[in-house]
Parts: structure tokens; C-alpha cells; sequence
């Protein structure tokens, strides 16, 4: 008989900040979707702290009289993480962890701890592990273990050197080493990129955990992993597509998250040189999750930070299998929250009126894909036929299914 995993678990407990610039809804949202970072790291969540503060304080984040009430609850209950929804700072990390004498978390550690998790190839397991030592370097503390003694020998320990600063040495050593080995990576992937010739190409690009792995795996006939966990791909996927008799190239990249660790971005430069590079963006939207308008606005954030926000863009609106709403009576005089209002509506308000072609879809199950291939195909023609202009007659567009090349 297989064993349970329950202890495979950490138990823990999560914090948040109403601050005058983030409300009690808004922290609520941010919550529920640190949760879901935690369970998919490998926590199990047992009870969430919220503390209202104009700004977090300098010291504790929270301050001491809920630094002490959580303290004492999780040395009641046998709790060994906290995870706080925002990045500390170096002294804050610190004296958390004096305080509470448990580990302390936040939510870019967290996060990090994902992509460590997730990494499968040699290449994403070096810009993880870049952006982790990144994140490490100003949050040493005295109560730091030695990072190894390879390095170590005549001559390249200093004169009265203490082990801290052997340490940061050792880190910096190690990011110089990574960055080179990454800049290597990054034109070989480069060379990729231009040796796929002058073929349209187009990725996919979204909120985490919105199905743009499945959608690539409906679109491309192909195995890309998707799972129902936030990062579930990190490394990007490329196949060649052919819709109709009209090949081109689709990429699909890493999900974006709100408050995305800059570490991060940094890191997985080339990633986004995926998408900086592209000639047409598939924003793929899971119009099921409440939160999906804010997602859109992180996704079009990150876009403008990496100047890819004035690319030819196709709007798709996934999961309506799964979306779901509260219907009012005909009575019923309240005002029309989000929560109520149906799909039906939906399609008829901003959507509709979007400046980039729209489709609503569902990936699981195929539904509305005649409508959203043909718009695919319509704007690959024509940034194709912008490119080859006397070819444009070579292509013609039917409705059968979509076909993947070697």
C-alpha cells in the first residue's frame, strides 16, 4: 500500500498588508493567489494573517504586537514557515526570522522556490539559480551557513576576511560565472532564432495558469506539459504550425505573475526575447478566474517593461467551459457587481470594442476554434504577405484541422 504525503508538506501560514495603497479586496486576491504559489511549491496553508497599516513598518513589515501574535500561534501549532505577499528587506528578513525563530518567506523567495522546482533544462536551471543567488546576496545574515569550501585554500581567504564576507565573494564569484555562461546561451539562441529564417512568428503570451500550454498543445498537435499549477512551463516550447497551406512558428513562454520578482525578468531575458522578437502575440486570457482584467493590465505591464506592448496582438478568452456567475432575480434591485454579470455581457462591453481581434475559447475542449484559427490566419497572412508580397496568392484559408511540420 502506497504511503500518504501529507508530510511532504510544509505546514505554514501566510501574511498580508491593507495599506493605503492596497485595499482589504485587493489583498484578498493577492492572498488567495500566494496560496496557490504556496500549494504549488509544496505548502500546506493553515491560517492567513492580515494587518492594516498606512505603509509597512521599516523594522518587521507588520510590527511587533502581530509579529508576537504570530509567533506565538505558530510555536502553538507547530508551524515552521511564514510567507509574507510582499518582498522584504534584507533588515526585515532578518529580524523576522530573530523574532519568530521560524523560516520567513516572501513572496519573490516563493516564487523563486517555483521556478527552482520547475526548471528542466540546464539553461533554466541557470537563470534560476542566477536570479536566486541575486535575491540571496543582500539577505546575508550572520546566521548564514558557509557555501561551500572548494574555493577556499592559500591564498583566497583575505587578511582577517570573516566567513560573511567569504560568502558574498563566493556569490558574486558565482553570478559573474553564471552571467557569462548565460550571455553564451543567450547567442546561441539568438543564432536559433535567426537561422528559423524569415517565417511569421508567434507566441503565446498570458497570465500564469490561464492554459497557454494546452492551447499550444490543441493548436500544434504537440506534448507541451500543462498542469493545473502556477508555472507549470518554464522553458519555451517552439513549433511550426501550418493553418490552411500556411506555415508559420509558435512559441509558448513563461506566464507573467503580479509582482513579478525583477530578478527574475532579468534572468530570463532570453525567454523574452521570445517575445520581444515575435511578429504577432496570442494574449490568452482565462476569462474564469474573477481577477482577469487585472491580469490583463500585468500582462500589458510586463509587455511595456520589455517594449514589446505595440506588437500586432489577437485577444483570446479561454476557459469559458469553467466560467461561471451569480444570476440576480428579475426583483432583484441591487446594483450589477463582476459577479453577476454573464458571458453574454461580458462580450458586449470593452471586449468587443478592443482596438485587437477577439475570440472566446475554451483549449480543454476545443470550442469556438474554427473562429480563433481563422483569426490567427488572418493576421499571420497579412504580416506574411507584408513581408512577401508577391506571395500572397499561394495562400487560402480552409477549415480543416490545424497541422504541425517537423
Amino acid at each position: 500500500m502506497l504511503e500518504k504525503k501529507e508530510h511532504l508538506y510544509e505546514k505554514a501560514v501566510l501574511v498580508g498588508l491593507v495599506t493605503q495603497n492596497q485595499s482589504e479586496e485587493k489583498l484578498v486576491e493577492y492572498m488567495d493567489e500566494l496560496e496557490f504559489l504556496a500549494l504549488t511549491a509544496g505548502a500546506t496553508i493553515d491560517k492567513r494573517f492580515v494587518q492594516k497599516l498606512t505603509q509597512a513598518d521599516s523594522k518587521t513589515f507588520i510590527g511587533s504586537g502581530k509579529a508576537q501574535e504570530i509567533k506565538e500561534y505558530v510555536k502553538e501549532h507547530g508551524i515552521g514557515t511564514v510567507i509574507f505577499d510582499d518582498e522584504l528587506s534584507p533588515s526585515q528578513l532578518k529580524n523576522l526570522e530573530r523574532e519568530m525563530e521560524v523560516k520567513i518567506l516572501d513572496r519573490t523567495n516563493l516564487i523563486l522556490d517555483i521556478f527552482a522546482q520547475r526548471a528542466q533544462t540546464s539553461y533554466a536551471r541557470t537563470q534560476v539559480e542566477l536570479a536566486q543567488y541575486q535575491y540571496l546576496l543582500p539577505r546575508l545574515t550572520r546566521m548564514w551557513t558557509h557555501l561551500e569550501r572548494q574555493k577556499g585554500g592559500i591564498g583566497m581567504r583575505g587578511p582577517g576576511e570573516t566567513e560573511i564576507e567569504t560568502d558574498r565573494r563566493i556569490i558574486r564569484d558565482r553570478i559573474s560565472l553564471l552571467k557569462e555562461k548565460l550571455k553564451t546561451i543567450d547567442k546561441q539562441m539568438a543564432t536559433q532564432r535567426q537561422n528559423r529564417g524569415k517565417m511569421v512568428r508567434v507566441a503565446l503570451v498570458g497570465y500564469t495558469n490561464v492554459g497557454k500550454s494546452t492551447l499550444m498543445n490543441a493548436i500544434s498537435k504537440s506534448d507541451v506539459f500543462a498542469e493545473n499549477k502556477l508555472f507549470a512551463t518554464l522553458d519555451t516550447t517552439v513549433r511550426k504550425v501550418v493553418i490552411g497551406n500556411l506555415p508559420f512558428l509558435l512559441t509558448d513562454t513563461v506566464g507573467f505573475i503580479r509582482k513579478l520578482p525583477t530578478q527574475l525578468v532579468e534572468s530570463f531575458k532570453s525567454t523574452l526575447d521570445e517575445v520581444r522578437e515575435a511578429d504577432l502575440l496570442i494574449h490568452v486570457v482565462d476569462i474564469s478566474h474573477e481577477s482577469f482584467e487585472d491580469h490583463i493590465n500585468s500582462v500589458n505591464q510586463t509587455l511595456m517593461e520589455i517594449n514589446a506592448h505595440q506588437k500586432p496582438m489577437i485577444m483570446v478568452f479561454n476557459k469559458i467551459d469553467a466560467f461561471a456567475y451569480e444570476k440576480k432575480d428579475e426583483d432583484d434591485l441591487t446594483p450589477e457587481t463582476r459577479k453577476n454579470i454573464s458571458l453574454d455581457e461580458w462580450m458586449k462591453t470593452w471586449m468587443s470594442k478592443s482596438q485587437y481581434p477577439t475570440v472566446f475559447i475554451s483549449a480543454l475542449n476545443k470550442e469556438n476554434f474554427p473562429e480563433m484559427k481563422k483569426l490567427i490566419y488572418d493576421e499571420v497572412l497579412k504580416i506574411h504577405t507584408a513581408r512577401f508580397p508577391y506571395n500572397d496568392f499561394l495562400f487560402e484559408y480552409h477549415d480543416d484541422d490545424m497541422e504541425l511540420e517537423d
